[in-house]
């Protein structure tokens, strides 16, 4: 009795902390590409389709396995590269691939960029000449700054659906009055948090979290930042859209 009670828990507590180093090895990944994002755009006007291929390569490796199988390390790349940056060349939209390999259902965008700055009324004119001449002690220079969302896909199972379930019972997106999976025993977990509001997250990540786990795909949003000067002038051309691929604008 005692232990069909307790097995769930130690299950969960194995295979749960095994998803919570994963997912560390996510957020580790994700300030990776934000770098690699701010890093293409400063020496790129802004552009946002080398800011996305740069982002897209450092969170491959945590995406997909794509060293496995035959084929040199280089073509095994390209496929994993072709399979997810998508078809539009002016604007990529890095996306899982529905009902390919462990993908699974995973059909969504792999990452939201968020252009925090420059924006496009900053910009004087068709080019910033003017982007590298700052005034006083040099804070007035133009910064690329971004935000990336990385939709981590939890790949443990049972802690993934745990997982996803607690975190909009915590954050006030759904209710979840069920069966305990921790406890069996406990026949209303009584996971709800009503209408309150636990962590400070936007919106419109919320409902796209809230939307992603109710269709079965369980992700987690794992948000890094980094900002660097601009090395080129920014473009308004590019900036025309504020926020890159398919990030909604208003974030």
């Amino acid at each position: 009795m005692e232990a069909a009670l307790t097995l769930p828990l130690v299950i969960f507590l194995v295979l749960g902390t095994l998803q919570l180093f994963m997912m560390l090895q996510g957020r580790i990944m994700a300030e990776y590409a934000a770098f690699q994002a701010v890093r293409a755009g400063s020496r790129n006007h802004g552009d946002c389709v080398p800011m996305v291929h740069a982002a897209l390569a450092g969170l491959l490796p945590s995406v997909t396995p794509y060293l496995s199988g035959g084929g040199s390390a280089a073509e095994k790349l390209a496929s994993a590269w072709k399979d997810r940056i998508g078809s539009n060349a002016d604007n990529p939209e890095p996306a899982y691939q529905k009902g390919r390999g462990k993908d699974g259902r995973h059909d969504g965008p792999i990452f939201w960029l968020v252009r925090e700055s420059p924006r496009a009324s900053a910009i004087a004119g068709a080019e910033d000449a003017n982007f590298d001449l700052p005034t006083g002690d040099g804070s007035d220079a133009m910064r690329l700054e971004v935000r990336l969302i990385y939709w981590y896909r939890l790949r443990i199972p049972f802690a993934d659906w745990v997982i996803s379930r607690m975190m909009l019972a915590h954050l006030g997106l759904k209710k979840y009055d069920a069966a305990n999976p921790l406890n069996p025993a406990d026949a209303k977990a009584g996971w709800d948090k009503g209408s309150a509001t636990v962590i400070n997250l936007d919106p419109q990540i919320r409902d796209e979290l809230s939307s992603r786990v109710n269709a079965k795909q369980y992700v987690f949003p794992i948000q890094a930042t980094y900002g660097m000067r601009m090395m080129t002038p920014a473009r308004a051309v590019h900036f025309e859209q504020q926020n890159c691929a398919s990030t909604p604008e208003g974030l």
